[in-house]
């Protein structure tokens, strides 16, 4: 089977982290799921990891490596800071953490479609409509018929 492995680096402080860290933490595990399903028949399997920062490495918190390659470095991404309240709050002092210049707009957090692009990117496979919530021919990607997925 063949293994993507998906590295989130964050801010943790005693088991705390930031608002933005925090949502890109969600949006990689939902995203991690979505493509394990997908991919599962393909012999593919995404498997991710946390590494925790301190205080200290706050210019690498918030940031997502494919198989050690940096999210930006894979996409059309363009990193930056602003500040933090979150981080400022948690640590006491005024902090400016990363965010991402992606599809035209500014994310504190990573968002779920550049996760998902990066992942099939660095695997070499087409985004198929059923990994986009899209339906084809007018049939939805799930067995509700929705098109909720």
């Amino acid at each position: 089977m063949k293994t993507l492995k998906i590295e989130w680096k964050h801010l943790d402080l005693e088991g705390e982290t930031c608002d933005r860290c925090y949502d890109t933490g969600e949006n990689l595990a939902n995203e991690v799921k979505r493509l394990n399903r997908a991919l599962q028949s393909k012999g593919i399997e995404v498997e991710w990891i946390e590494t925790k920062l301190d205080n200290t490495q706050i210019p690498q918190s918030n940031t997502l490596l494919f198989n050690g390659v940096p999210i930006e470095d894979i996409l059309t991404i363009e990193v930056s800071e602003n500040y933090c309240d979150s981080c400022t709050t948690l640590l006491g002092t005024e902090t400016y953490c990363r965010t991402v210049k992606y599809d035209g707009n500014e994310y504190e957090d990573i968002p779920a479609k550049a996760i998902r692009q990066a992942a099939l990117k660095v695997l070499g496979i087409e985004e198929e409509a059923s990994m986009t919530g899209k339906s084809t021919a007018g049939k939805s990607c799930c067995s509700c018929g929705s098109g909720c997925c």
